[in-house]
């Protein structure tokens, strides 16, 4: 009887080591999550899984995951940086005067008549300032015509990034690597 409640243990306490090693990755360095809807389509697909990552600091372009209220998590592109103006005219990105190219957008672009994104000033939008507030993120879908991004909810709150994506890991015949074109 004694051999058979050390087997036991062992397995309790291989049992207990793996879920705290679940634990900390899950709390602190990825998750996995579920893409729901089209605003990210063409790049990302309903019901696509990913993996988040939590760890650095989200850069431009950079695909992020952040809480929009509390059921429910967001999956959008980082267009604006705190300190950045940020505009649209005629189809192009401005970023502090500096016009930016959006490879991402491409596909999007080809099924489509007349501008993906119509023109806007970032003072013009939920924002309601001229430059992206310390501490928050300028975001929007790819799917700019059907996407509830910054321009309606207005920059997200870094505090609020779950973190940034670029790994799809499922179907699996649609495995992939999302390039952040720069």
């Amino acid at each position: 009887m004694g051999e058979k409640n050390n087997e036991i243990l062992e397995w309790a306490k291989a049992l207990g080591f793996a879920l705290i090693i679940v634990f900390i990755v899950r709390t602190f360095l990825i998750t996995p999550i579920v893409v729901e809807g089209a605003s990210m389509n063409t790049i990302l697909h309903d019901q696509e899984r990913m993996i988040v990552s939590k760890l650095g600091e989200p850069e431009r372009f950079d695909i992020v995951v952040f809480h929009a209220n509390d059921e429910q998590d967001y999956i959008k592109r980082v267009i604006g940086l705190p300190g950045d103006r940020i505009e649209y005219k005629e189809d192009t990105l401005f970023i502090n005067g500096k016009a930016y190219k959006e490879p991402f957008l491409d596909k999007q672009k080809e099924n489509i008549e007349g501008d993906l994104t119509k023109p806007f000033k970032l003072e013009n939008t939920a924002v309601g300032k001229a430059t992206v507030p310390e501490g928050y993120l300028f975001v929007m879908g790819g799917n700019r015509r059907n996407s509830t991004d910054s321009r309606q909810i207005g920059a997200i709150p870094k505090e609020e990034l779950v973190g940034t994506t670029n790994i799809v890991y499922y179907p699996i015949r649609d495995i992939r690597i999302i390039e952040n074109k720069r």
